[in-house]
């Protein structure tokens, strides 16, 4: 399923606030909870899971038409939302640095908004197919020898490579024709075990990592990986493109979303919209 590009970069924008919107709406459940038992049975804590599951369905539905950098890039914007928002809920403070990533962010995302060239339906080759396969169980592997050793810092990387690789999953299966063909065709392509795989993987190890480390920190690897490194394979696997004499405002304007989400995820508001 493809739709129009202005249509699809809505959804990657519906994701970001998704996202952000369900971090604050958690936190403001753990700050009315006695303990976490408490929290999960809040309707706002419930509230905040269904903002990610649909936050997620809206990313897969944007990435079916968008380079996978627009899109990773877009959705790094929910820390901007994040902030934004435990500002008003939960009034939290707003650092004048915070204020100025925000402005960055949105202006980041304007120039990524432009500069995407048309996106053609892919077909992956097997190797890609089965690369990428591999490629989850080896970052479930690495990640698995990283929460033995402890390190949020290496979790965090690796849990932004898993979600990095399950954008290029998404990106990359072929759907098409009727619904019963397309769940036929789902359930046999490789792509969709290398997205669940990379999926479950990327929620364990930053929840592993949010348990031994800062907030701030472990969200920024996340978001610095989880931006960077797929966003360079589907421009090099997926042949996601760049409209002519755009590629070094787009390559700047992913590198100052990631920045800005790095300056984000370590503000008081960031801390204070992560649920305990």
């Amino acid at each position: 399923m493809t739709v129009a590009p202005v249509v699809a970069l809505g959804f990657a924008v519906v994701g970001a606030v998704g996202y952000g919107a369900a971090s604050v709406s958690q936190a403001l459940a753990a700050r009315r909870s006695t303990g976490t038992l408490h929290t999960l049975r809040q309707p706002l804590y419930l509230a905040g899971l269904g903002c990610d599951g649909l936050a997620w369905l809206a990313s897969l539905v944007a990435l079916r038409t968008l380079a996978v950098y627009q899109v990773q890039a877009v959705l790094a914007g929910s820390l901007a939302v994040t902030v934004l928002g435990a500002r008003v809920v939960l009034a939290a403070r707003l650092r004048r640095r915070d204020s100025v990533a925000v402005a960055v962010t949105v202006l980041a995302l304007a120039v990524l908004a432009l500069s995407a060239g048309p996106q053609e339906q892919i077909q992956p080759s097997g190797a890609v197919r089965f690369g990428l396969v591999a490629a989850a169980v080896v970052v479930a592997v690495c990640g698995w020898v990283a929460a033995r050793a402890g390190s949020p810092g290496a979790s965090a990387a690796l849990a932004g490579l898993a979600f990095g690789g399950a954008a290029l999953c998404a990106r990359a299966l072929p759907l098409s024709g009727d619904l019963p063909a397309v769940l036929g065709a789902l359930a046999a392509d490789p792509l969709t075990w290398g997205l669940v795989g990379f999926g479950v993987t990327g929620m364990l190890l930053y929840t592993h990592a949010l348990q031994h480390g800062q907030v701030g920190p472990v969200t920024a690897v996340l978001w610095i990986v989880e931006v960077i490194a797929p966003s360079v394979l589907g421009v090099a696997v997926l042949h996601d493109t760049v409209r002519d004499g755009w590629a070094p405002y787009a390559v700047a304007a992913v590198l100052a979303t990631t920045a800005a989400a790095a300056v984000l995820a370590t503000a008081p508001a960031t801390a204070a919209a992560t649920p305990p």
